[in-house]
């Protein structure tokens, strides 16, 4: 029998079921991992209140909940990153300690973390072995060539095509997220943690990774897969667990629930998952940009935004999608072409644009759209400087009204304006970083990937306000990985390829079907 009194197969009395999987023998009776009772409290906050989590080997369990939900405390617990104030974990049935990420390493645990915990200028091999590199017969000297060959064999694993010796700031956040994944798996780890893997990856990338998943599985390995995509949650999981408030609310099979009901299980209320807006008739153009070439590489740009509609600039993962948004923006130094703003030439800044009232609201909000060791209130009035103190004064009263504003229209959680950005979750802080562009009056917004990482609930609540810009005659250029946000949400879209645009879709052509094949399209 068990230790929860479950033999496989048959749910509990509170409803939880243990799987049966290829791998594990009917008389295994024990999970390879349980969590027991884990209650966590931060200075003021209640992470997580007597969470329990059982995974068996060959077992891909889903964890579900809203950004702030307890997940990444209760994954943080069990990688040894923090400590709960009560509970215990068991592995294999015995009680064990995890007190630093060593212990976990030592038990065959790897956590990969939404955000990337990369050394940005060191390569991609010193990365995936960062701590672990194998020595040399001389004493503090790397085997370089072992390092590297080991590197290649992880890469080759999960099919990606990248040179070992390659700096990691010079990939890009898709590339990074896939660093990451090697890294786990170079620990050769039995239970692995997934934090939205696949939150910068393209549908190829993704369909590699769900393959490579079913490879772990097969060799017994326990996986706990955090995602907010309900196509994921229901086709890889064996089990699903929710979480909402720091509690655990249900743990359930796939067959059992609909994606309607997991949202209102995680947010405790019916939330539209289709994103509906009405199409409007557009105004003006606010943005016209002809034969863009910029040093990132894309060439040949052409395309425009008009008041009152959003268009979407799809495609996969490197076809320069990004780098089009940087380069109109002024961050990225154009070579040749043209972008006019409002009519206006645009000046070739990331400031001119600021002050044309054109917003960037960045793929990576952390490390491009936020100053996270600043408050709520700093980030908030940062874009809006210039505007809100012509005089070089700055004003608190004035300052800390205008932020309270945007807090207020945007339902910013937060504890006060004083509280660390870093300290939100990320939903709240994409708020942000679309507030403080509120508060500057842009009227031209650029949103590069707005929903990566971020719950479904937040993800409605994004997807409103944008179309509450629109609707009050903002021009939006979407950047979106996801192709069902790209044919809910734009009014049509550009598809990219090898950094050109090659195909422009209006809303009676815009299916997933037609972006995938001017995407991948030779």
């Amino acid at each position: 029998m068990s230790i929860d009194g479950v033999a496989p197969g048959e749910p509990n009395a509170g409803g939880d079921w243990r799987p049966m999987t290829d791998v594990q023998d009917s008389a295994d009776l024990t999970p390879k991992l349980e969590l027991r009772g884990i209650s966590k409290t931060f200075p003021g906050v209640r992470a997580l209140t007597e969470v329990s989590l059982s995974i068996w080997s060959g077992e891909t369990h889903m964890l579900l909940g809203e950004n702030g939900a307890g997940k990444s405390t209760l994954m943080k617990v069990l990688c040894g990153a923090v400590s709960a104030d009560s509970g215990e974990v068991l592995y294999g049935g015995r009680p064990v300690r995890i007190a630093s990420p060593a212990d976990a390493r030592k038990l065959g645990i790897a956590v990969i973390f939404q955000e990337f915990s990369l050394v940005p200028h060191l390569d991609v091999a010193h990365n995936v072995f960062l701590g672990r590199a194998p020595r040399g017969r001389i004493p503090g000297i790397t085997d370089r060539s072992r390092l590297y060959a080991e590197t290649r064999r992880v890469l080759e694993l999960i099919g990606f095509d990248v040179d070992p010796r390659e700096s990691v700031h010079r990939l890009g956040v898709a590339h990074q997220q896939m660093v990451e994944i090697a890294k786990a798996l170079s620990q050769n780890a039995r239970i692995l943690v997934m934090d939205e893997p696949t939150a910068a990856l393209s549908d190829r990338e993704s369909e590699r990774l769900f393959a490579m998943i079913a490879k772990l599985k097969a060799d017994g390995v326990a996986i706990i897969y955090i995602s907010h995509r309900m196509a994921e949650v229901f086709a890889l999981g064996d089990r699903i667990t929710v979480l909402r408030d720091g509690r655990r609310v249900r743990t359930l099979l796939p067959t059992e629930a609909s994606p309607d009901e997991l949202v209102r299980l995680m947010v405790g209320r019916s939330v539209d998952t289709t994103y509906p807006r009405q199409f409007r008739k557009p105004g003006a153009t606010m943005l016209e940009v002809r034969g863009l070439s910029a040093v990132s590489g894309i060439s040949g740009i052409d395309l425009i935004v008009r008041e009152g509609e959003i268009v979407g600039l799809c495609g996969l993962v490197g076809s320069g999608r990004t780098e089009v948004a940087r380069a109109i923006f002024g961050a990225d130094k154009v070579t040749s072409g043209e972008v006019r703003v409002f009519g206006r030439i645009h000046p070739g800044s990331a400031e001119g644009s600021a002050r044309l009232g054109m917003a960037l609201i960045p793929e990576s909000r952390k490390s491009e759209g936020l100053a996270l060791i600043r408050t709520v209130g700093d980030n908030l009035l940062l874009a809006a400087l210039p505007q809100l103190f012509r005089s070089g004064l700055l004003w608190v009263a004035t300052g800390r009204a205008a932020a309270q504003r945007i807090v207020a229209q945007l339902g910013i959680v937060t504890a006060s304006l004083r509280q660390q950005a870093l300290a939100l979750s990320g939903g709240n802080q994409q708020k942000i970083v679309i507030g403080k562009w509120l508060v500057a009056r842009s009227r031209l917004f650029i949103f590069d990937e707005p929903t990566r990482g971020i719950d479904i609930g937040a993800k409605a609540q994004i997807f409103a306000l944008i179309d509450e810009l629109v609707a009050a005659g903002a021009g939006v250029l979407m950047i979106s990985s996801e192709q069902s946000e790209i044919v809910h949400v734009c009014d049509r879209a550009y598809v990219m390829r090898d950094k050109r645009i090659v195909g422009e879709l209006q809303r009676a052509q815009l299916s997933e079907e037609n972006i995938v094949r001017l995407g991948m399209q030779q």
